[in-house]
């Protein structure tokens, strides 16, 4: 994108009166794939471009933002103006911004695009499509739907700041995606795998798309032909496999600044303190290349990082953006996401694990007599303000005797999620990657989980008899 021709210094003039606001521009160009199979044949055939500009204001800590796709000098200068009437209600300029001299901030890690998705053709990308889909309907005669949708896109950002900083990057991602629904008649499951990253076509030159629909399929029919799983208070061993749904939703949210700098997190004013069993230490790395949630610097210009949320137990920091620093003192980790342009940034995770331990897997499952395996979980939903959490279990075994048994379907784990980390007393010295789009606030940003095995010695499952 060429921004030669605009000049920043008077947008952000037109936009500031203190010298305490912070002003800045993020321009964007977005070129984006979907591609989407249900019932046997092609339903959505989707792709596009966006390019447009959003020009923010903070001033005396709160947020004044507006965009558009008109990238005009002049539009941009009147875009600052509506800003600043916003926030001052036509008060007269106190101060006037000095010309600036940019800066462009070079990053301290990077990653190598090897086949890029804009340059694709599309019909290679439906060929990616189209066997997985003869694959799947033949792979079982109770299969009664399915979903397989393949995405990308790729994003070009150019970031400037009152400060001086000039950011720009390149960011591609790829999701593939099965969906499958099972049925005997009397039951209905669902079996769902998704694979990609922050990567190029190139991603399938190790990723079989017809793998991603097999553990999908397999999934389901599995959980079709398992009893419900019994319910009660009992150990559950969460397998690294299982993704990363409790690091995310139990702890995750609660450590972002902004819900907890507002004292809706029940990990608020904490830092400094026990929140978690020592076994546990939770990072949340942006660095990490090729992972969903890699970038080079967050969507506000700060650099990506690994932040070392708790660690041995102890919460050292919050995730923070740069408002989450003017408001409340904290340090900027480069956590300030946003989905496109159209949207201010926020507080939002990008590859946020719990980092892995000492034991092997098979030990930890040796060490419980009775309880519950879960090797996929689901969905589910955590009240930030308490820490209680309903998560569902896409697929669960029962453990016996210290060994996997039958698979068993319906299961639910319900608990607090401070009361779990204190209380997990074995961590794996494994670590498995899930990856998802966070929703938070209407956006959607494209983040990882991960997890070693993990044994959590009494956990409430939900579940019912079979008779």
């Amino acid at each position: 994108m060429d921004i030669t021709n605009l000049n920043f210094s008077k947008i952000f003039a037109n936009a500031s009166s203190n010298e305490d606001d912070f002003v800045d521009i993020f321009i964007e160009s977005k070129v984006s794939t979907l591609l989407s199979n249900e019932g046997k044949r092609l339903e959505k055939a989707i792709s596009g471009i966006i390019r447009g500009a959003g020009l923010r204001l903070i001033s005396n800590k709160k947020t004044y933002y507006a965009y558009t796709n008109n990238l005009d000098e002049k539009n941009l200068m009147q875009i600052g103006k509506s800003l600043k009437k916003a926030a001052y209600n036509d008060r007269s300029d106190t101060y006037k911004i000095a010309a600036l001299n940019f800066n462009e901030k070079k990053p301290k890690t990077d990653f190598k695009i090897l086949k890029d998705v804009a340059e694709t053709k599309t019909f290679e990308k439906l060929k990616k499509i189209e066997p997985v889909v003869k694959f799947a309907w033949g792979f079982d005669k109770r299969v009664v739907q399915i979903n397989i949708t393949y995405s990308d896109y790729k994003q070009d950002v150019i970031i400037v700041n009152s400060m001086g900083e000039i950011v720009q990057d390149v960011r591609e991602n790829l999701a593939f995606l099965a969906h499958v629904v099972v049925s005997n008649g009397k039951k209905t499951e669902v079996g769902y795998e998704v694979a990609g990253g922050f990567t190029g076509f190139e991603f399938f030159d190790n990723a079989a798309p017809e793998d991603i629909a097999k553990e999908a399929l397999n999934r389901a029919i599995t959980q079709l032909d398992a009893p419900f799983a019994p319910s009660g208070t009992m150990p559950v061993v969460l397998s690294s496999e299982a993704g990363g749904t409790m690091i995310h939703e139990a702890i995750g949210h609660g450590l972002e600044a902004d819900i907890a700098g507002n004292g809706l997190s029940v990990y608020s004013d904490k830092i400094g303190e026990q929140v978690a069993s020592k076994l546990i230490t939770v990072i949340d790395d942006s660095s990490l290349a090729g992972k969903r949630g890699f970038y080079r610097f967050d969507d506000e210009g700060t650099f990506s990082n690994k932040n070392v949320l708790v660690e041995d137990g102890i919460l050292k920091k919050y995730m923070s953006d740069r408002l989450s620093n003017i408001k409340y003192g904290y340090e900027l980790t480069g956590n300030g996401r946003r989905q496109s342009y159209e949207h201010h940034p926020i507080v939002r995770m990008s590859n946020t694990m719990i980092a892995p331990g000492d034991s092997k897997p098979g030990d930890i499952i040796k060490s419980v007599d009775g309880g519950l395996f879960v090797k996929k979980m689901g969905g589910g939903q955590v009240n930030t303000v308490t820490g209680d959490f309903v998560f569902d279990v896409m697929e669960g075994y029962i453990i016996k005797n210290g060994a996997i048994g039958e698979a068993v379907s319906g299961a639910t784990l319900m608990g607090n999620g401070p009361e779990v980390l204190k209380n997990i007393d074995m961590v794996g010295n494994d670590l498995g990657f899930g990856i998802g789009t966070c929703g938070k606030d209407g956006q959607g940003v494209p983040v990882s989980d991960a997890q070693p095995t993990l044994r959590i010695p009494s956990i409430v499952v939900g579940g019912k008899s079979n008779g």
